[in-house]
């Protein structure tokens, strides 16, 4: 049988390894450019590959096509594919049928937070000695994870856009974390598309399935009626909060861990909670889980703290959602780092947050007209800068002992970076540099 894959990073890359493990007849083919690490995995597997486009004739010839989730239905050539009858699946529902005999998924969704949320469960449980893998849209991809020992849990964050191109994918355990607008303009600009997309999670779910939802979330509300899956349904509610305590299923936690700071992350640990308990683990190892987790880069990261001001990187918020939340764990007055590529982005809901808590805004993007906009009225000091660099030292000169200065973007990278790491990066370098000067003159001083 000849499989395609189509796009060449870790998705691509994996899917294509696992495809020549199991026998088939690979070529690989990607728009672009392939990155270092994964064209050498291909050339030591002898997987055939092109760059630079797509050549369509001998795509032609293959049985099933395997496509990269960030590339969309409608590219040209998955049309003419589809058109010719061809079998068009994504990189999770492959790897999902060479799932090992016995083998267990913990699904999650949500449009902010199922990132920290995957980590989180995969901490919980590995630490409570489950024999677990950490996959998907975080880290390596299913495809990859499949490549080694079988384990008997496989935690997998789960995009919508890896969603959309399941068919017989099932999860044991799903999550949905919650539904706002993103990514719209794969959806034709229509909510309803997308909290469809999400909600394909539990589309093959049986009886056996239990699929957590937030109670508080009206769009994931609205859905269930929609929906028709044999799966049981579990609800959290932002009411298991209590301040630092977190109550689920008559048992009560303690949530003092400074990386998991904010009411949306006590929501998110209230997911993984659930799940750690639903299999079987006793909550001094989940406390034990909560109290020594460390979360991924880019998401509320204290990168250190320069003249008594602290400096997060949020760099990962690229939405209005999830700078809402950053926004609303944060105790003291911001010095607030906005801009880049904007998505379309409604900025009303931040606005109330905004007035009260941040003292100046500064802007990091070439275009940063819609943030000027959406806050100029606001009467906050607002400041232009096209650098992380830039960004840091003009903050650092605008805050007071005390005050902190987040980098929460709301929008994406690609103006200025090559993407949300790389500007995270960028920022923590700026930081460092900033503390390193820091040092330097105070032992000026003291000498």
């Amino acid at each position: 049988m000849k499989i395609v894959v189509f796009g060449a990073g870790e998705s691509g890359t994996g899917a294509a390894l696992l495809a020549v493990r199991q026998g088939y007849e690979v070529f690989v083919t990607e728009a672009g450019t392939i990155g270092s690490a994964n064209r050498e995995r291909l050339l030591q597997a002898n997987i055939a590959f092109e760059e630079q486009g797509h050549t369509v004739k001998r795509l032609e010839m293959a049985d099933l096509i395997v496509k990269s989730p960030g590339i969309p239905d409608d590219v040209p050539a998955i049309r003419e594919l589809k058109s010719l009858g061809k079998e068009v699946i994504g990189e999770i529902e492959f790897a999902y049928r060479f799932l090992p005999p016995g083998g267990k998924i913990i699904g999650i969704t949500g449009s902010n937070g199922k990132t920290t949320t995957t980590l989180l469960t995969y901490h919980l449980l590995h630490v409570a000695g489950l024999d677990v893998a950490l996959g998907g849209n975080v880290g390596r991809s299913f495809a990859s994870l499949l490549l080694e020992a079988p384990r008997d849990w496989y935690v997998l964050e789960l995009s919508s856009f890896q969603l959309d191109g399941i068919q017989n994918f099932r999860p044991d355990i799903a999550m949905i974390l919650n539904i706002t607008p993103d990514h719209l303009d794969r959806y034709e600009y229509r909510m309803e598309l997308y909290a469809a997309s999400k909600f394909r999670i539990v589309q093959n779910m049986n009886a056996e399935g239990i699929c957590l939802v937030n109670a508080g979330d009206d769009t994931i509300q609205a859905r269930l009626a929609l929906t028709h899956s044999m799966n049981q349904w579990e609800s959290i509610a932002d009411t298991q909060i209590q301040g630092e305590e977190l109550l689920s299923a008559g048992e009560q936690f303690v949530l003092s861990n400074p990386m998991l700071q904010g009411r949306h992350n006590a929501l998110n640990a209230l997911f993984a909670i659930r799940t750690a308990q639903l299999l079987g683990i006793p909550s001094d190892r989940i406390q034990k889980g909560l109290d020594s987790f460390v979360n991924h880069p880019h998401r509320l990261e204290p990168v250190g703290t320069v003249e008594g001001v602290a400096f997060i990187n949020d760099s990962k918020a690229t939405n209005t959602d999830a700078v809402f939340y950053a926004l609303d764990a944060m105790k003291v007055p911001v010095i607030w780092i906005v801009g880049g590529q904007d998505k379309g982005n409604d900025y009303n809901s931040l606005i109330p947050l905004v007035r009260e808590k941040v003292k100046v805004i500064v802007c990091m993007g070439l275009d940063n007209r819609p943030i000027l906009e959406a806050f100029g009225h606001l009467g906050k000091p607002i400041i232009e800068v096209q650098s992380a660099q830039k960004a840091v030292n003009e903050s650092l000169a605008l805050a007071e002992k005390g005050d902190v200065v987040l980098l929460s973007p709301a929008c994406a990278s690609f103006d200025l970076f090559r993407n949300y790491v790389d500007r995270g990066d960028q920022f923590r370098s700026a930081v460092a540099l900033l503390q390193t000067k820091e040092r330097e003159r105070k032992e000026n001083q003291k000498g």
